[in-house]
């Protein structure tokens, strides 16, 4: 089928290949329990349990080497936050009702790298390097970790390089973690990146490589490179099983947030996460770990900018990596540098296939609007890629196929009054003041 058929053929992608705001409801969404068989043999719940325990074996040393993290023991977890006031305004200014609770997961204030990339990027770089110590005899999972600052453990990762492709965020979480092990680092990073997350990168010592291109072309060239060097290894964010477990995680971390603050999760006090969508890593592992928890009680869905829908395109046509938004006649130029992805992964694209609830796009201009509101009435600042997630709890109910998505799954007036929903923010933490001003100060046209 050519890409004319899949336009004319379903309505939701004619508007998406116009580039116009879309609700896309997902057509092939499972109950859990048929499908959880199959998904099971790729990420088991086994593999999930133990990305969480080598997070702890390491959390003396991430304790050590980053200060900010010793309240939390040296785990990297972000707050679960209400935000009424942003859920009033949001109402007023775009003419929506939004029910239940809104709840903000700050993934944008992550430690150490400031974003959610800190949970999969940081998680693989520390399973290379335990992986590498206990092969080569000098680390012992049952001693402290600490063990891993001491100058002949950055001696001994100093021979070896890490290597990714990277829009940002992802960059900055390899490469800072990388560096404070000792290895070299190769951040490729496409023209959409952020000059001062380039420099941040340079100052930890990391070699930034630029491309007049795009995401695709970073990590082709990152990928490449690396496989010329045996001692490199390269953080694959379009195939990497390991980054999908380092973002499940967040997962059971997320229960018992909710769990200490009294908030149940069932069939009757549904929760319904929104998670802005790049390649696809960080909101593919989050969402597969809530449905291995809260099972058909939790409904996820993506936001993407209408200029970058490439998740959305994957998992609707079932091309998953080979799905571009040029091929759609979408220019993947976006503000949401952070989601700027022509292509999607192939790998999260195949395993959201029956557990995605649907997406929704959302145009640029809308994301410094969003930007302003959260941060007039909450205090908070978030990049605004991370505001894309603010268009799903606006157009749930005020958009005709979302509206029959509710009717269908059974999130009636009721159900929806005792949900929970929460928008999760993916990254902001890091930005200097410089950038918040020209963020703050950004006004586009509406298209």
């Amino acid at each position: 089928m050519d890409i004319k058929e899949y336009i004319d053929r379903d309505p939701a992608l004619r508007e998406v290949s116009q580039m116009k705001e879309t609700v896309w409801i997902n057509p092939r969404l499972l109950s859990v329990d048929r499908t959880a068989a199959d998904l099971q043999k790729v990420v088991s719940d086994g593999d999930i349990a133990d990305a969480e325990a080598r997070l702890g074996r390491f959390a003396p040393f991430i304790a050590l080497r980053f200060p900010e993290t010793r309240a939390d023991g040296g785990l990297i977890e972000s707050p679960l936050e209400d935000i009424p006031l942003m859920q009033k305004a949001l109402e007023e200014t775009c003419g929506c009702r939004i029910p239940g609770r809104l709840m903000m997961k700050m993934d944008s204030h992550l430690a150490i790298a400031g974003s959610v990339k800190a949970r999969g990027g940081i998680y693989e770089v520390l399973k290379h390097a335990e992986d590498l110590a206990v092969a080569a005899g000098k680390l012992d999972v049952n001693e402290s970790y600490t063990r891993l600052a001491g100058p002949d453990m950055r001696e001994f990762f100093g021979q070896y390089t890490m290597q990714v492709g990277s829009t940002g965020n992802l960059g900055m979480s390899i490469g800072i973690m990388s560096a404070a092990l000792g290895f070299k680092v190769k951040v490729h990073m496409s023209a959409d990146a952020k000059r001062w997350k380039k420099d941040l990168l340079r100052s930890k010592g990391v070699e930034v490589i630029e491309y007049d291109d795009d995401y695709s072309r970073a990590v082709a060239e990152g990928r490449k490179n690396s496989d010329l060097d045996p001692r490199s290894y390269f953080v694959d964010d379009e195939k990497s099983v390991d980054l999908f477990l380092g973002y499940a995680v967040a997962a059971g971390r997320l229960k018992g947030q909710l769990e200490e603050k009294g908030i149940k999760v069932d069939a009757d006090h549904p929760l319904i996460v929104y998670i802005p969508a790049g390649v696809g890593g960080a909101p593919g592992g989050v969402s597969y770990g809530l449905k291995r928890i809260f099972g058909d009680d939790v409904h996820c869905f993506f936001t993407e900018p209408v200029r970058c829908p490439s998740v959305l395109l994957g998992v609707a046509t079932q091309l998953f990596e080979k799905a571009n938004v040029h091929d759609f006649g979408i220019s993947g130029k976006t503000e949401a540098d952070g989601l700027a992805c022509a292509s999607p992964s192939g790998f999260v694209t195949r395993m959201m296939t029956n557990l995605l609830s649907g997406e929704f796009t959302v145009d640029d201009w809308r994301l410094y609007d969003y930007l302003r509101l959260l941060d007039k009435t909450e205090g908070k600042r978030v990049e605004p890629s991370s505001c894309a997630a603010f268009i799903g709890p606006c157009s749930l109910l005020e958009a005709e196929a979302s509206g029959k998505y509710c009717s269908i799954h059974g999130l009636s007036e009721k159900r929806l009054a005792d949900s929970t929903q929460i928008v999760w923010m993916t990254g902001g933490l890091l930005v200097p003041e410089k950038i918040w001003e020209e963020y703050l100060s950004r006004h586009l046209s509406q298209s």
